[in-house]
């Protein structure tokens, strides 16, 4: 009996074994990876998602039927397949296989494509090959394989507070998660059990790869906009988007939210506590940083690590702290704690103002060792002391000022000279063509470690009459002036709100990298020029346009692909014959180009001036100085031409190899030196520069007595030769053209507006 009841057990243990294979084996193991989430992981690692979807637009066709090859997953599979990742037999293209779990074979197989030691480190054996991989070990391989395939590390780790998906954001797109670093993709992952908490992902190039870690379900969303309570619930905005949150007595009084900045305290997906935010100040922004924002009346003040900037008229807009505009009282900032929360910009930028760096003699150096200069009339002098107090000083006409680094007045922030009337300072630490300069408007100065930094502000239209005189010939015709006005007035106004120079309180400097600004004394006709456009600008469909202007054509004007810009994004610059019936161009037309360049007899609106045709010589030894891994060059070619015949493409042969020089700028440094002469078409000469005066050129190659070859240069123009030809210009207003119908001739589709009239 007793040997039955030992048979008996032993017999149930036997059939609970077998049972617990059985579900063992039928059963996949929980913590495998389906086949969709490895194998994206894998695409990305070699590829970016954009890449996967251009080779599934290319291909055409999929290796998933039709009715399949919709899934998100296919686009990674296909490109796997195309690649040699993934085996059509082993793995195939099908809906089943994709969702099914990862096998260690086909994780070997993956990794054996990278590297025979990956393929060891998957462990796939003959027992375990048709076995789920473990999901944690599958990640372990990921490393293994992202070190060979991505070495420069484009799939990274990421750390964010997840606060908006579809499931709760109305206005979200599909697939898109919303975090505290920015908008990722995640097809194929589930992310809503993680909302309003801190969680840890790899992705690369806005797409999230897979979640790897929650790491912290208490979270506080810092300096959040409020807006629209209806006493149930208040709008929040994050990031890119708004939330709607509840309302409750545990939260305070909620009447006087709308308007405000405030932080949420988030405890396991449920706003807790809100800390509202009501201390504001406002001021004329003085210079922006990365740290620090400068404001008139307050010195400089830190920004919180999480700062934001609001608009808040008009539609709302999150916009980021190089949309603070320095010179301009266009928001109150909120402030907590000694630091900047948030600006919110409160109104539309006017452009009545500029804040121009003025630079050292000869334009050298944004940095001066020492400032002096003299006040023409009375002025007012501020400066912050140490307690944070402005400091006024009224001082006198004739007053001499000479401000060295260290001066106690520059120490907790910059020195403000406020004349009482125009023209109220010179400057005589510095030279411009004019002789000594002397400014209409504030003159201020900051300390850098670099040294003094000056800076003028102005009112735009006065700096306009000492930009216009600077870039065209007062003696020239008025509409050609009037012209040249409104092009001054767009280009700076699109360079105010491009905020270049923020970290020192300005927006341009005086020299060629933008406008030459007060170089030549002003003059009462391109005053009156000024002044007969006032506010007047070029728009294209309800933007200002990029008014690039330039000396001379060659008979011809080129587009902004000179740059290296898609054409098509500038519209209204366009490559085109100077002269009546205004013929466009294209790089189609650029069969003849030797013949034209070389030509004497074309005629333009332009072709009167010295610049129009010029030629010059230019040394093989030279030009084997200048470009680098040619050797001794022997031979030059151009290559490519943009639109309008504008040199785009250079090659250079020589005992080195062959070299390739691409860009119109580019090719004009390769061949231009001080020390050739340049003959114009009026047999007059100059010295030549740093860089050819256009790219509109043909290259002769000649061989001098010595053997050596040389190389003649046909060209013709001076300057980029993209927008408005100053002396073509000035051709047309000759021949009774008005100063609107030259604009629309340079600028194509465009329209004159008045702005802050």
């Amino acid at each position: 009996m007793k040997n039955k009841m030992i048979a008996w057990v032993a017999g149930v243990v036997s059939i609970v074994i077998i049972l617990m294979v059985i579900i063992v084996t039928m059963e996949p193991p929980k913590d495998g990876i389906t086949r969709a989430q490895a194998f994206k992981a894998m695409a990305l690692a070699v590829a970016t998602k954009e890449e996967c979807a251009s080779r599934e637009k290319e291909r055409g066709s999929s290796y998933f039927s039709a009715k399949e090859k919709d899934n998100w997953f296919v686009k990674y599979m296909d490109y796997l397949y195309d690649e040699g990742y993934l085996d059509e037999e082993l793995t195939p293209p099908t809906l089943s296989a994709a969702q099914g779990y990862l096998t260690y074979q086909e994780a070997a197989f993956m990794a054996g494509q990278v590297s025979g030691r990956l393929k060891l480190e998957a462990g796939a054996t003959k027992h375990n090959k048709d076995r789920a991989f473990p999901e944690e070990e599958w990640w372990r391989l990921y490393e293994g394989i992202r070190s060979q395939t991505d070495p420069d590390g484009a799939v990274k780790m990421v750390d964010a507070v997840l606060y908006g998906t579809p499931s709760n954001l109305l206005q979200a797109e599909s697939w898109t998660a919303y975090t505290t670093e920015g908008n990722f993709g995640f097809q194929g992952l589930a992310l809503d059990a993680y909302l309003d908490c801190e969680i840890r992902f790899l992705a690369r190039d806005g797409e999230m790869i897979a979640m790897r870690e929650l790491v912290s379900e208490d979270v506080v969303y810092e300096n959040i906009w409020l807006s629209e309570t209806d006493g149930r619930s208040f709008k929040a905005y994050l990031g890119t988007a708004y939330r709607e949150f509840p309302v409750s007595e545990k939260l305070g009084d909620v009447s006087d939210m709308a308007g405000n900045l405030a932080d949420l305290h988030m405890e396991g997906g449920r706003l807790r506590k809100i800390t509202m935010k009501k201390e504001r100040i406002s001021g004329k922004v003085l210079s922006v940083t990365e740290n620090a924002i400068e404001i008139e009346g307050y010195g400089e003040i830190p920004v919180s690590e999480n700062f934001h900037v609001y608009k808040v008229y008009g539609d709302f807009k999150i916009l980021g702290i190089n949309d603070i505009l320095v010179g301009y009282d266009l928001q109150e900032f909120v402030a907590a704690d000694g630091k900047l929360c948030a600006a919110l910009l409160e109104r539309e930028f006017d452009a009545k103002t500029i804040r121009v760096l003025i630079m050292d003699t000869g334009f050298k150096n944004l940095y001066h060792p020492s400032v002096s200069l003299v006040l023409n009339s009375p002025a007012q002098m501020e400066y912050e002391n140490s307690k944070g107090k402005t400091e006024k000083e009224r001082l006198e006409a004739g007053t001499g000022l000479t401000i060295q680094p260290g001066d106690d007045r520059l120490k907790y922030g910059r020195i403000i000279i406020n004349p009482d009337n125009p023209d109220g300072v010179t400057v005589t630490s510095i030279e411009r063509s004019q002789g000594t300069p002397v400014y209409t408007g504030k003159m201020e100065i900051k300390e850098c470690d670099e040294g003094l930094v000056l800076v003028n502000d102005l009112y735009l239209e006065d700096y306009l009459t000492r930009v216009v005189p600077s870039e065209m010939p007062p003696s020239y015709e008025k509409e050609a002036l009037k012209a040249q006005a409104v092009c001054a007035r767009t280009y700076a106004y699109r360079q105010i709100q491009g905020n270049s120079y923020s970290q020192y309180g300005a927006h341009v400097d005086d020299s060629t990298n933008f406008q030459v600004y007060n170089n030549t004394q002003a003059d009462e006709k391109t005053t009156q020029a000024v002044k007969e456009t006032y506010g007047r600008m070029l728009f294209y469909e309800d933007k200002p346009i990029d008014a690039f202007y330039f000396s001379t054509s060659c008979g011809r004007t080129a587009d902004a692909g000179v740059w290296g810009t898609d054409p098509q994004k500038y519209p209204y610059l366009q490559a085109v014959e100077v002269k009546a019936g205004r013929q466009p161009l294209d790089v189609g037309d650029n069969d003849n180009f030797d013949s034209f360049i070389r030509s004497r007899d074309v005629t333009a609106y332009d072709s009167s001036y010295a610049m129009f045709r010029w030629e010059t010589d230019i040394s093989s030894d030279m030009v084997s100085a200048q470009i680098n891994g040619a050797g001794a060059v022997t031979d030059m070619t151009i290559t490519g031409r943009g639109a309008g015949g504008i040199a785009s493409e250079l090659s250079v042969s020589g005992s080195g190899g062959t070299v390739t020089v691409k860009g119109q700028g580019a090719i004009r440094s390769a061949l231009g030196n001080p020390g050739i002469v340049i003959t114009k078409q009026d047999g007059k000469t100059m010295e030549g520069s740093a860089t050819l005066p256009s790219a509109f050129i043909s290259i002769e190659k000649r061989t001098g007595e010595d053997g050596k070859p040389s190389f003649h240069i046909y060209g013709g123009g001076f300057g980029h030769g993209v927008g408005m030809s100053q002396n073509g210009a000035q051709g047309m207003a000759k021949e009774g053209k008005d100063y609107e119908s030259i604009l629309k001739f340079f600028y194509s589709g465009t329209e004159l507006r008045e702005i802050g009239g």
